[in-house]
């Protein structure tokens, strides 16, 4: 067991978007992501719920028609089955932990 900061585990490319699975069970994952500014992830559902974490920078995320702006810190759930959204206003970074049961 080694602490670690999880901002420093994925790193930002230009025009990009960056992924690093830190976790991968039958009951869920757990992600980094690092978006470069304007990139984002267009409306898509999942089958699963999912909670943002954010962990650097701004993002604005759409849940069913509903745009939230989450700032370094914040987190929200996005519920199964409920179309979503991502669009980094700045660089940012988040966890994506998806429970699966």
């Amino acid at each position: 067991a080694k602490a670690q900061s999880l901002i420093g585990l994925v790193d930002y490319q230009a025009g990009s978007i960056v992924s690093k699975t830190l976790m991968e069970k039958p009951t869920g994952t757990v992600t980094l992501f690092a978006f470069d500014q304007g990139q984002g992830l267009s409306e898509h559902t999942a089958p699963f719920d999912a909670m943002v974490h954010v962990l650097d920078g701004k993002v604005e995320v759409t849940i069913s028609k509903n745009p939230v702006i989450l700032e370094q810190g914040d987190m929200i759930i996005m519920p199964a089955n409920q179309p979503h959204a991502l669009k980094a206003m700045v660089k940012f970074k988040m966890m994506l932990i998806m429970i699966r049961s």
